[in-house]
């Protein structure tokens, strides 16, 4: 239950739930949705945690950095496959993330629901709970990704019936399973955005001898990519460095060799959607033949992934309604019903 004090705190507070993903951090403010959508990038005096631009160069402005930095300064993603790769550099991200959208001080500090993936460690966990509480949180709860997800797209989880999301991030794809408030099962597999990111560049590299850099791969996928064919299939021109005259060049790829590229991720993340069915109850997965899959995150805009899952579970798939912010938008609902889904989330007395 949530005490008096705490009501009364949270009057003045400005609480939020934070999406704390490897490619980009979203924020989502009681009683006002989304407020912040940035990239989850800092940039640092390189050998040093000293954020450039008086502390400002957090987010957008620290990505248009990226690839770019001369010797003396790194643009850093502190995220690492889902999880906290540079603790000292997350917490001052979260710092800067919290102050720019809490202005208030002293006693009334906010609030803080964040979003992890379902594998990761007590240990891990307890880096998050601190990283937060450092940063200026009062408070802090730790939710798992695919329930914050699949409370985000509306799936009703508190029910006694079976529901199914797969968000596929920056860092992790996460599989649930859902029911009664809790995950009946699940996998987290560190194939996601980045991977086919990794997978293009690689194509580029391997077959036109071309370096490009992650903004270049992220283009590409985003504007081309596919996992089914397309009625007309699409062309970009993408620049880079020659691999052998280390000469700025550009070539044109097509959405078909794109496609080709991405196979082995996708084929990756179908695996794991199998493997979580196999694992479920026999009731849970009637449910499922109605219910379906829900697909959340930015891979979900992935042209033909839905079809493509569809072919090889044969059960339907649904790309929710702005998947981009499912996780977030679930740490909102968290916020405004804290005791009602209490036991959804963590504190850091339920950690071991």
């Amino acid at each position: 239950m949530i005490s008096l004090i705490d009501r009364v705190i949270g009057v003045f507070s400005t609480d939020m739930g934070i999406d704390l993903g490897t490619c980009n951090t979203l924020v989502c403010v009681r009683g006002a949705g989304i407020v912040l959508n940035e990239p989850s990038v800092v940039a640092v005096k390189k050998g040093t945690n000293q954020i450039l631009m008086n502390g400002q160069a957090v987010g957008s402005a620290a990505k248009e950095m990226l690839g770019k930095c001369p010797g003396n300064i790194e643009a850093i993603r502190p995220m690492k496959d889902g999880v906290i790769a540079d603790f000292d550099i997350t917490e001052a991200m979260i710092k800067y993330f919290i102050q720019k959208i809490h202005k208030r001080k002293g006693w009334f500090r906010p609030r803080v629901i964040v979003a992890h993936p379902s594998g990761i460690t007590g240990v891990e966990k307890r880096a998050v709970l601190a990283s937060a509480e450092r940063a200026g949180a009062r408070q802090v709860f730790l939710v798992p990704e695919p329930i914050a997800s699949g409370i985000g797209v509306g799936l009703p989880i508190q029910e006694p019936t079976g529901s199914m999301v797969v968000d596929i991030g920056g860092g992790t794809s996460e599989i649930a399973v859902l029911s009664l408030g809790a995950v009946v099962a699940c996998k987290s597999i560190r194939v996601a955005g980045d991977e086919l990111n990794d997978s293009i560049i690689k194509h580029c590299k391997e077959n036109y001898n071309l370096y490009i850099g992650e903004n270049s791969a992220e283009k590409i996928k985003i504007e081309i990519g596919s996992v089914s064919p397309l009625e007309k299939e699409l062309q970009m021109q993408v620049r880079g460095r020659d691999v052998v005259t280390s000469m700025p060049r550009s070539i044109v790829v097509s959405s078909a060799e794109v496609r080709t590229a991405l196979l082995d991720p996708v084929s990756r993340i179908i695996k794991a959607i199998k493997e979580t069915l196999e694992q479920i109850p026999p009731e849970i997965s009637a449910d499922l033949v109605d219910s379906g899959v829900t697909l959340a995150g930015g891979g979900a805009l992935l042209r033909g992934i839905k079809q493509a899952i569809m072919r090889e579970i044969d059960i339907p798939v649904t790309i929710a309604d702005d998947p981009l912010t499912a996780v977030a938008r679930g740490t909102g609902v968290i916020l405004d019903n804290l005791d009602r889904l209490r036991d959804s989330i963590e504190s850091s007395e339920d950690i071991d």
